[in-house]
């Protein structure tokens, strides 16, 4: 009577967990990526953000991105990637890798943001986004070594082949592993793709244990 008793309180407790996976279905709520597309560290289950800085609403999921980072387990390594769809597009994917190359992404990222939703500017040259950077601390010519480098257009160029291949059509998604992409319209909300994500994310760890 006291084992029945101890499973049936067992199946209980993993009752919610088992409806609450079951929520999140394939092509329901978020997309399955085939091919999958090849991941940078194959020993982490990978993370893509898929955003642009002139973005609404990649400057409202920002903040609730940031928190979220700050949860992941070691095993999960997380990924900004910038959209390229056009030349102005271009120049802030740009300006995204040439703060990741001088180590001031963390600030950059934040002001970059904060220029086009908030002072409303268009950063459509190269010379307002040196402005930007100038006003920052970051030295002229440190910035023009690391902007005009072959380093950071060959990223732009793999952040474009990226989202290509992954068929991105708006901005914020999110893909996880390279096989599984989130996007806002299927998630049904901001707070759901970090959800839907934290879900696969489990998922391919369990997969690797295997």
């Amino acid at each position: 009577m006291l084992k029945n008793w101890i499973l049936a309180l067992s199946l209980l407790a993993l009752a919610p967990v088992a409806a609450w996976a079951e929520d999140w279905q394939e092509g329901k709520h978020y997309d399955l990526i085939t091919p999958p597309l090849r991941t940078v560290d194959g020993d982490k289950v990978e993370v893509t953000e898929f955003f642009w800085y002139g973005c609404g609403h990649c400057y409202n999921f920002e903040p609730m991105v940031t928190q979220w980072k700050k949860s992941l387990a070691d095993d999960v390594a997380f990924v900004g990637s910038p959209a390229v769809w056009n030349k102005p597009m271009e120049l802030h994917a740009k300006a995204y890798y040439t703060a990741e190359v001088l180590g001031v992404l963390d600030t950059m990222h934040t002001v970059l943001f904060q220029a086009m939703n908030v002072d409303r500017k268009r950063l459509q040259s190269d010379k307002e986004i040196k402005a930007l950077f100038t006003a920052n601390g970051v030295a002229a010519e440190d910035f023009d070594k690391a902007y005009s480098s072959f380093g950071v257009g060959s990223q732009v160029r793999q952040a474009n082949s990226r989202a290509r291949a992954a068929k991105i059509t708006g901005t914020p998604e999110m893909m996880v592993n390279g096989k599984y992409r989130i996007s806002t319209r299927k998630a049904g909300s901001q707070a759901n793709m970090l959800k839907i994500a934290e879900y696969l994310i489990a998922q391919e760890r369990a997969a690797g244990a295997e």
